[in-house]
């Protein structure tokens, strides 16, 4: 992990995150060195980024720094369970603006990290840090295994398909999106109890991502509006559906 033109104490900083961030199996060697050293994998790997900046993907003085960290996890996790994989190893970059470049920023944000990828055992095994003028930017790479029946793509769907979510939707309007927990253990159950043709993550909406699947996969789709699961609090929202 590289830090330029922080005014932090840089050995210092860097001991902290390796007692904050955690570890697993999949990792030789970590936040130590130029580069992370990583086993191989058997499976299929899967490797997804996700780059979320604030003013567009979050608002800094509204969510807090462990939030943010939580979140920028959290949607690469997402990612992986839609492929119906395992999460590995993390990769997280920072562009902060000159203000944020303090512990009182950097621990919280690796804190709400760091809990989301031990509930997960994903470990936190390097990344990069600039400073600069512009707003915060976290871009996180998730390194991740296939499932041992392969992985699950968008356009695999097959007429005759039966379509489910894990979960009511609708949350991202009232904040979830900064909360969210990703659905690798639903995934990881649905992958060992049945067989997948095609999965996603819906961070888009319903109707949007169900139409990507359609597209992709050369289908079309039916769904009844009685059985889309709306979060309880949005259900008498007059704009409940376009909100899932």
């Amino acid at each position: 992990m590289i830090w330029r033109r922080c005014s932090m104490n840089e050995i210092e900083l860097i001991e902290s995150l390796k007692r904050l961030c955690p570890s697993n199996e999949s990792v030789i060697l970590g936040i130590d060195d130029d580069a992370a050293i990583l086993k191989a994998t058997l499976r299929e790997s899967l490797i997804c980024a996700d780059m979320l900046m604030d003013g567009s993907h979050f608002l800094l003085n509204a969510a807090g720094p462990e939030r943010i960290g939580h979140k920028a996890l959290a949607v690469n996790l997402s990612d992986i369970a839609a492929m119906g994989g395992r999460a590995l190893s993390a990769f997280v970059s920072l562009a902060l603006p000159k203000h944020l470049a303090n512990e009182a920023f950097l621990l919280p944000f690796y804190r709400g990290m760091s809990a989301l990828a031990r509930e997960f055992d994903v470990a936190i095994a390097g990344g990069d840090t600039n400073i600069w003028n512009g707003p915060l930017v976290v871009n996180v790479t998730v390194l991740g295994e296939a499932h041992p029946k392969g992985s699950i793509r968008r356009s695999t769907a097959k007429a005759g398909d039966r379509i489910f979510v894990t979960g009511p939707l609708g949350n991202s309007i009232e904040g979830h999106h900064l909360s969210f927990r990703p659905r690798l253990d639903e995934a990881k159950q649905l992958m060992d109890e049945f067989t997948l043709n095609s999965m996603m993550d819906i961070s888009d909406g319903l109707g949007k991502d169900l139409r990507t699947i359609c597209r992709q996969s050369a289908v079309g789709a039916r769904i009844d509006r009685a059985a889309i699961p709306i979060r309880s609090t949005l259900k008498n929202h007059p704009d409940a559906l376009k909100k899932a």
